[in-house]
């Protein structure tokens, strides 16, 4: 499927993709770009709270607890809609962590991608995986 019709069902960030878009790293523009788009046409971007929480604790191992609580500041402000987790979601990552052999963090990404009918947006290879599973918008 092409990244437009991927786009138009709207999309789960994975850590990766937050990282990469944080950080300046491979990837940055194409988040940016979806960022961008969420803000000004509505375009549902989501993340599981688990994602999150990832994305926090590698920045405070790598840069600090300031770095990490000025990055939490900062992805409130983006048009990321941060999903809680719930029973639902947590069936579905633990069936796809049975699965295939990825992170079960991963499994949170790809359960919401899956549950919420969207593309999970990632450059994580381990997803390569779950490619006839769900819509991957790579980066």
């Amino acid at each position: 499927m092409e990244n437009n019709q991927l786009i138009s069902s709207g999309i789960v960030l994975d850590s990766f993709a937050l990282l990469a878009y944080l950080g300046g790293e491979k990837g940055k523009k194409e988040v940016e770009d979806i960022l961008e788009k969420a803000a000004n046409t509505g375009t549902l971007l989501k993340m599981s709270v688990i994602n999150m929480g990832e994305v926090l604790y590698i920045t405070e191992r790598e840069r600090g607890i300031r770095q990490s609580q000025l990055t939490l500041s900062r992805i409130r402000q983006l048009p990321i809609k941060i999903c809680s987790i719930d029973e639902k979601l947590t069936l579905k990552a633990s069936h796809l962590k049975a699965g295939y052999p990825i992170a079960y963090s991963d499994c949170f990404a790809a359960g919401l991608a899956e549950i919420s009918g969207a593309a999970l947006m990632t450059g994580d290879p381990e997803f390569k995986k779950l490619e006839d599973h769900i819509d991957i918008y790579w980066i």
